[in-house]
Protein backbone atom coordinates (compact mmCIF):
# COMPACT_ATOMS: atom_id res chain seq x y z
CA UNK A 1 0.00 0.00 0.00
CA UNK A 2 1.14 3.40 -0.81
CA UNK A 3 1.56 6.41 1.15
CA UNK A 4 -1.23 8.27 -0.63
CA UNK A 5 -3.79 5.22 -0.14
CA UNK A 6 -2.69 5.13 3.18
CA UNK A 7 -3.47 8.34 4.11
CA UNK A 8 -6.69 7.96 2.02
CA UNK A 9 -7.53 5.17 4.61
CA UNK A 10 -6.99 6.87 7.99
CA UNK A 11 -7.35 11.07 6.62
CA UNK A 12 -11.41 10.29 7.19
CA UNK A 13 -11.17 8.69 10.96
CA UNK A 14 -8.94 11.50 12.02
CA UNK A 15 -11.56 14.20 10.16
CA UNK A 16 -14.29 12.53 12.16
CA UNK A 17 -12.48 13.48 15.44
CA UNK A 18 -12.09 17.28 14.02
CA UNK A 19 -8.16 17.27 13.23
CA UNK A 20 -6.53 17.49 9.72
CA UNK A 21 -4.30 14.98 8.40
CA UNK A 22 -0.80 17.04 7.51
CA UNK A 23 1.23 14.70 6.50
CA UNK A 24 2.28 10.94 6.28
CA UNK A 25 5.74 9.19 6.39
CA UNK A 26 5.78 5.71 6.40
CA UNK A 27 9.34 3.29 6.48
CA UNK A 28 9.02 0.17 6.83
CA UNK A 29 11.73 -2.98 6.17
CA UNK A 30 14.30 -4.41 9.00
CA UNK A 31 13.30 -5.00 12.55
CA UNK A 32 11.00 -2.57 13.00
CA UNK A 33 9.12 0.12 10.61
CA UNK A 34 7.46 3.03 11.39
CA UNK A 35 4.04 5.18 10.67
CA UNK A 36 4.27 8.81 11.29
CA UNK A 37 0.72 10.85 10.90
CA UNK A 38 0.99 14.14 11.54
CA UNK A 39 -1.91 16.37 12.35
CA UNK A 40 -3.15 19.67 13.32
CA UNK A 41 -6.33 21.79 14.39
CA UNK A 42 -6.67 25.53 14.60
CA UNK A 43 -5.89 25.40 18.27
CA UNK A 44 -2.70 23.61 17.86
CA UNK A 45 -2.38 20.07 18.74
CA UNK A 46 -1.21 18.53 22.54
CA UNK A 47 -0.54 15.15 24.00
CA UNK A 48 -4.38 14.46 24.55
CA UNK A 49 -5.09 15.09 20.97
CA UNK A 50 -2.12 13.37 19.81
CA UNK A 51 -3.73 10.40 22.14
CA UNK A 52 -6.58 10.59 21.05
CA UNK A 53 -5.58 10.42 17.52
CA UNK A 54 -3.53 7.46 17.90
CA UNK A 55 -5.70 5.17 19.39
CA UNK A 56 -8.35 5.66 16.45
CA UNK A 57 -5.57 5.37 13.78
CA UNK A 58 -4.06 2.09 15.36
CA UNK A 59 -7.82 0.83 15.66
CA UNK A 60 -8.01 1.31 12.42
CA UNK A 61 -5.00 -0.23 11.06
CA UNK A 62 -5.42 -3.24 13.14
CA UNK A 63 -8.79 -3.84 11.76
CA UNK A 64 -7.48 -3.34 8.13
CA UNK A 65 -4.37 -4.62 8.31
CA UNK A 66 -2.67 -2.79 5.14
CA UNK A 67 0.70 -2.45 6.09
CA UNK A 68 3.32 -6.07 5.98
CA UNK A 69 5.38 -6.54 9.11
CA UNK A 70 6.03 -4.68 12.68
CA UNK A 71 6.25 -0.93 12.70
CA UNK A 72 5.48 1.62 15.35
CA UNK A 73 2.85 4.18 15.04
CA UNK A 74 3.76 7.99 15.98
CA UNK A 75 1.45 10.86 16.19
CA UNK A 76 2.39 14.16 16.51
CA UNK A 77 2.20 17.97 14.92
CA UNK A 78 3.43 19.07 12.74
CA UNK A 79 6.04 21.28 14.47
CA UNK A 80 7.31 24.98 13.72
CA UNK A 81 9.12 23.67 10.51
CA UNK A 82 5.94 22.27 9.88
CA UNK A 83 5.72 20.91 5.31
CA UNK A 84 3.48 22.19 3.37
CA UNK A 85 1.89 19.51 0.96
CA UNK A 86 -1.73 20.63 0.13
CA UNK A 87 -2.77 23.58 -1.89
CA UNK A 88 -4.72 24.80 1.30
CA UNK A 89 -1.89 24.69 3.10
CA UNK A 90 0.57 27.02 1.41
CA UNK A 91 -2.91 29.18 0.99
CA UNK A 92 -3.31 29.30 4.67
CA UNK A 93 0.95 30.66 4.87
CA UNK A 94 1.00 32.93 2.57
CA UNK A 95 3.63 36.07 4.01
CA UNK A 96 5.34 33.13 5.50
CA UNK A 97 8.71 32.60 4.91
CA UNK A 98 8.91 29.08 2.72
CA UNK A 99 12.07 26.88 2.00
CA UNK A 100 11.06 24.70 -1.31
CA UNK A 101 13.26 22.20 -3.06
CA UNK A 102 12.28 21.62 -6.45
CA UNK A 103 12.54 18.32 -8.26
CA UNK A 104 13.86 19.85 -11.32
CA UNK A 105 15.55 22.97 -11.69
CA UNK A 106 13.56 25.98 -12.35
CA UNK A 107 15.46 29.57 -13.57
CA UNK A 108 18.97 27.24 -12.94
CA UNK A 109 17.90 26.27 -9.49
CA UNK A 110 16.34 23.91 -7.28
CA UNK A 111 16.48 25.68 -3.79
CA UNK A 112 13.94 28.54 -3.22
CA UNK A 113 13.89 30.40 0.17
CA UNK A 114 11.90 33.29 0.85
CA UNK A 115 8.06 34.95 1.09
CA UNK A 116 5.24 33.42 0.10
CA UNK A 117 3.56 35.97 -1.71
CA UNK A 118 0.61 34.06 -3.38
CA UNK A 119 -0.49 30.10 -4.23
CA UNK A 120 -3.45 28.68 -5.64
CA UNK A 121 -3.49 25.12 -7.02
CA UNK A 122 -1.52 24.86 -9.67
CA UNK A 123 1.22 27.59 -8.76
CA UNK A 124 3.07 29.17 -5.99
CA UNK A 125 4.88 32.12 -6.24
CA UNK A 126 7.68 33.15 -3.63
CA UNK A 127 9.64 36.19 -3.43
CA UNK A 128 13.61 35.69 -2.80
CA UNK A 129 15.86 39.06 -2.86
CA UNK A 130 13.10 40.91 -3.91
CA UNK A 131 12.55 38.85 -7.12
CA UNK A 132 9.25 36.73 -7.95
CA UNK A 133 9.63 32.96 -8.68
CA UNK A 134 6.43 30.99 -9.78
CA UNK A 135 6.85 27.73 -9.11
CA UNK A 136 4.46 24.49 -10.32
CA UNK A 137 3.06 22.71 -7.57
CA UNK A 138 3.42 19.82 -9.44
CA UNK A 139 6.92 19.51 -9.17
CA UNK A 140 7.95 20.92 -5.79
CA UNK A 141 9.69 18.02 -4.03
CA UNK A 142 9.44 19.38 -0.80
CA UNK A 143 8.19 22.77 1.14
CA UNK A 144 8.56 23.33 4.18
CA UNK A 145 8.12 26.94 6.96
CA UNK A 146 11.12 28.67 8.06
CA UNK A 147 10.36 29.34 11.95
CA UNK A 148 10.10 33.54 12.40
CA UNK A 149 12.98 33.32 14.82
CA UNK A 150 15.51 32.09 12.62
Amino acid sequence: MTSEELSRLIEPSIERLGYELVDLEVRLGGKSGVVRVFIDQPDGIGLDDCEKVSLAVSALLDVEDPLPGHYDLEVSSPGLNRKLTKPAHFERFTGSEVKVEMRFPIEGRKRFRGELASADAEMIRVVVDGVEHSLPMATIDTARLVPADR
